[in-house]
């Protein structure tokens, strides 16, 4: 009976260090359980802005202008998830305005638009953000959407700066000027 008892003892032994084992482990591991996840988070992982006002979902949206006083252009994506045609009208700064048709079920996206969007003034400087009114067919959909103002530092942008305003910009027309400015020139250095 002794040898059994023994055998018994070693098993409980075995059972309860396999728990405790257990235990700890979730103990461990659940740290990573009830911490949230970046991956379940919504985030525009863009410049622009995304909002999604009804039937209609706004991606990537922002404006590229060469100044505060200069025109500026809307880009991003429009969705239209409704069974009608609409259109998006983007109100920005001293009653400056823009239209932009969206079909049914369909996308616009802005940057492929042969008649862009533009703001004859932008209102904001680079870097920083539009309050902007957004309507449908004339409802009001948001009164303060805040549109991300960028200039033509980043390359990927001068090619949206509307036309006439590049050479309020000085990235822009240090970059296509014929004639190096004195700002543009950099003087070679030699070691010495």
């Amino acid at each position: 009976m002794r040898f059994t008892a023994n055998k018994r003892a070693g098993r409980g032994k075995v059972v309860l260090a396999s728990a405790a084992l257990a235990i700890s482990l979730l103990t461990v591991s659940g740290c990573g359980y009830i911490t949230p996840q970046q991956t379940t988070a919504r985030y525009a992982a863009s410049d622009g802005i995304q909002a999604d006002l009804g039937p209609l979902q706004l991606r990537n949206m922002l404006i590229v202008s060469a100044g505060e006083n200069e025109p500026g252009r809307v880009l991003g994506a429009v969705y239209n998830s409704s069974s009608k045609d609409i259109t998006l009208t983007i109100s920005g700064a001293e009653g400056s305005e823009t239209q932009i048709p969206v079909k049914a079920q369909s996308s616009t996206m802005l940057t492929d638009m042969t008649d862009p969007a533009i703001l004859s003034t932008t209102g904001a400087p680079a870097g920083s953000v539009l309050n902007a009114r957004i309507f449908e067919n004339g409802t009001n959909l948001a009164n303060d959407l805040t549109l991300p103002v960028l200039d033509s530092t980043l390359a990927e942008y001068r090619k949206y700066i509307p036309e006439g305003a590049e050479s309020a910009n000085p990235t822009e027309s240090a970059g296509s000027s014929s004639s190096p400015t004195p700002s543009a020139t950099s003087t070679p250095t030699t070691g010495g």
